[in-house]
């Protein structure tokens, strides 16, 4: 296979991930990103055959060779153990897809170990300080009640920022407190809201969406100062607006509002099930990880409360005397 032939295989292989597979964007991107450095790093060995710099011709080389060395290359430029992972896992996947189309190829690079992180959360307390006691005239937004909406769903549902600025108005049923939404590989789920959220949620479609809207047509939830569907990136602006009324370091984002809303229906001792489901995960593993958060807070609690911690140097008496 020669490196036009790659290309055009490339192409369809990503076709392939978005039309069959239903993959995210995010992971569409970043296969194509992996691919088109192999295709680089391809590009240059070639340029070093023309200066003759390289001892063996990459016209020679396999496609499971070119790879084995652009592998190879990776590890020595010390990338993360999750970038290495997730380009692996591209390869990996191509590789399948080239032998279903008839090219005998195979791939035995094992991916690494990764280190698990546990997820970092804010308490209930800091949540709904900045829910309750933080007014509208101070935020320094144009807007707070949307700005508010937005935070109040996201820790009433878990959704993710993706999935949030695509929830359109014929996807929310406010009398059954009920949104459909589309997550990840397109695939659709409902979560659920209380009262405090459906509350807000009315009062911004009565006034800001109004005015945002400046009489055009919109089918987004929520829009920007334009009447266009907002960005991920203008969410993130507000959590980090709404993060300065809290005397914390840690930033606050719309996923760790996502890791707190799991961590705290565990901690009130919802079915691990019922959160996968809410939290819209493919495997019960990636859920699991809340568990030990809240394994995790509740040995800090043992550990500060319990009362033979709290005991100091005593002199204890001598019963020999």
């Amino acid at each position: 296979m020669d490196i036009i032939e790659f290309a055009n295989k490339q192409k369809d292989f990503l076709s392939f991930l978005e039309v069959e597979k239903n993959v995210s964007i995010h992971t569409l991107r970043a296969y194509q990103a992996d691919l088109n450095q192999f295709v680089t790093f391809w590009k240059k060995l070639l340029e070093k055959e023309k200066t003759k710099t390289l001892n063996v011709s990459s016209k020679f080389l396999s496609l499971e060779d070119l790879m084995r060395r652009y592998i190879l290359s990776l590890f020595y430029k010390k990338l993360s153990k999750a970038s290495l992972a997730r380009k692996l896992s591209c390869f990996r996947s191509f590789v399948m897809f080239l032998r279903s189309m008839g090219y005998k190829l195979s791939f035995n690079f094992k991916s690494p170990k990764l280190d698990k992180k546990l997820p970092v959360t804010f308490s209930v307390d800091e949540i709904f300080y900045l829910l309750d006691s933080v007014k509208d005239d101070v935020l320094p937004t144009k807007y707070p009640l949307r700005d508010r909406a937005i935070f109040e769903l996201f820790y009433a549902t878990g959704m993710r920022c993706s999935e949030l600025v695509n929830v359109q108005i014929t996807n929310i049923d406010l009398d059954s407190k009920q949104i459909k939404v589309l997550g990840k590989g397109k695939k659709e789920r409902i979560v659920l809201f209380g009262d405090k959220a459906k509350n807000i949620m009315q009062k911004y479609f009565g006034q800001e969406r109004m005015q945002l809207l400046k009489g055009q047509d919109s089918e987004y939830l929520f829009l920007n100062y334009l009447g266009n569907k907002l960005t991920t990136r203008s969410v993130q602006r507000m959590f980090e607006m709404f993060r300065h009324f809290l005397k914390i370091e840690k930033r606050l984002t719309p996923h760790k509002v996502r890791h707190s809303f799991a961590t705290h229906l565990l901690n009130q001792g919802v079915d691990l099930r019922v959160v996968q489901e809410l939290l819209g995960h493919e495997n019960i593993s990636t859920t699991e990880i809340y568990t030990h958060i809240s394994s995790a807070e509740l040995a800090k609690m043992c550990d500060e409360k319990h009362p033979m911690n709290k005991m100091k140097n005593i002199d204890m008496p001598d019963y020999k005397k």
